[in-house]
């Protein structure tokens, strides 16, 4: 397969590195520049690209966020991948949802945060999404727009950081994910030990996942769903673990250390920082941790916010707020579209549990938010 930029947008892309280039050697002034981090979604590839005008370390640049071009890597490897099709014209990719059987998924080959991802139920519906999306991605050089089968099962992410081809988990994290209001978003994330038989089988097939594309330097989390016949990639994701970085505490209270710690050790110049981390991380944690999105029930004007409710809770270590007094909010739809984001963590899981409950019933009652103007 090549998955190489084309001419055009190899020339597109030396202007646009050229010019990058020159802004970062003006704000390094003198100082040297040590490594390319990817922070974003959208950086993934000018991250690869920068690394390699400047001659450090990175992945070979190519499209590794279109995620079909991870399922055709993966199929190729002989690892269970998901049925798809990518288009930009419906009465290409037609026949797929015809045979497929509803419900499918459709969503933009590259894009994060589930943003446009939607189950559709019937043609009618997903032909609608389809030309939805695609109108919305014109101009965009990958408009591409994913027709994918609906796995069932339970969805998990996995964390890893690699340095020349070898791979570290850094966490793994039960995710339940569903509709809402019309879209789909992810409920909570939670620690999962590495040693139990469900974690080992995640981190098998997913360090091969990050082969099959030739995945060997930097951060990554992978989207994989646990279905009745094994483990199946649902996307790779070529930076770390995203959530605003909320989940930062709840994986150094768990494992001793975050992805974002691994991932500095992994892009500098001394190898011995990466291989003195373990394998996988330490499951001897005396307590339970979570990452909880704070979810949107209804629109409207932000009159004013009560986020200290969230914080006076037990478990609460972290709330990060997403909308302020002044703004507009609509129904969470994805996760970027959530209100904020708190990080818990405590001993006793009754106390996590109890929190949770009545966190998420401050989301359905509104009572974190006070809006006005807009009829509720």
């Amino acid at each position: 397969m090549n998955h190489q930029l084309t001419p055009g947008d190899q020339v597109e892309e030396q202007a646009t590195v050229a010019e990058t280039l020159e802004v970062l050697r003006q704000n390094a002034a003198c100082l040297p520049i040590a490594a390319v981090f990817c922070g974003f979604e959208t950086g993934v590839m000018l991250t690869d690209v920068l690394a390699q005008h400047l001659q450090l370390r990175g992945n070979r640049p190519m499209a590794r966020g279109d995620k079909q071009v991870q399922q055709d890597a993966v199929k190729a490897a002989n690892l269970r991948s998901t049925r798809s099709v990518k288009g930009t014209d419906w009465n290409s990719v037609k026949a797929f949802a015809e045979t497929e059987g509803f419900p499918i998924i459709i969503k933009p080959a590259e894009s994060d945060g589930s943003y446009g991802v939607k189950l559709c139920h019937n043609a009618c519906e997903a032909e609608t999404h389809f030309r939805q999306l695609s109108w919305q991605l014109q101009g965009r050089r990958n408009r591409g727009v994913l027709l994918q089968e609906y796995l069932k099962g339970v969805q998990y992410v996995v964390d890893h950081v690699s340095r020349d081809g070898v791979h570290k988990t850094t966490m793994v994290w039960d995710c339940d994910r569903g509709p809402l209001n019309g879209g789909y978003v992810c409920f909570q994330q939670q620690c999962v030990a590495a040693d139990t038989a469900v974690a080992r089988q995640l981190i098998a097939y997913t360090r091969a996942c990050l082969d099959a594309p030739s995945i060997t330097e930097g951060a990554t989390h992978a989207e994989v769903m646990m279905t009745e016949t094994g483990p199946c990639l649902v996307e790779v994701n070529v930076r770390c673990h995203g959530a605003r970085g909320v989940w930062m505490p709840v994986a150094r209270a768990f494992a001793g250390y975050t992805q974002v710690d691994a991932y500095v050790d992994a892009l500098g110049d001394e190898a011995a920082p990466f291989e003195q981390l373990p394998d996988v991380p330490p499951s001897g944690s005396k307590g339970s941790g979570l990452l909880l999105p704070l979810l949107a029930y209804h629109d409207g004007h932000v009159g004013s916010t009560h986020f200290e409710k969230v914080r006076e809770l037990q478990s609460v270590l972290l709330v990060k707020e997403c909308v302020h007094p002044g703004t507009r909010v609509e129904k969470t739809r994805d996760d970027l579209g959530v209100v904020g984001m708190c990080a818990l963590w405590h001993r006793d899981p009754a106390v996590l549990a109890s929190d949770v409950e009545a966190i998420r019933e401050m989301d359905q009652k509104g009572s974190i938010l006070v809006l006005h103007n807009e009829a509720r």
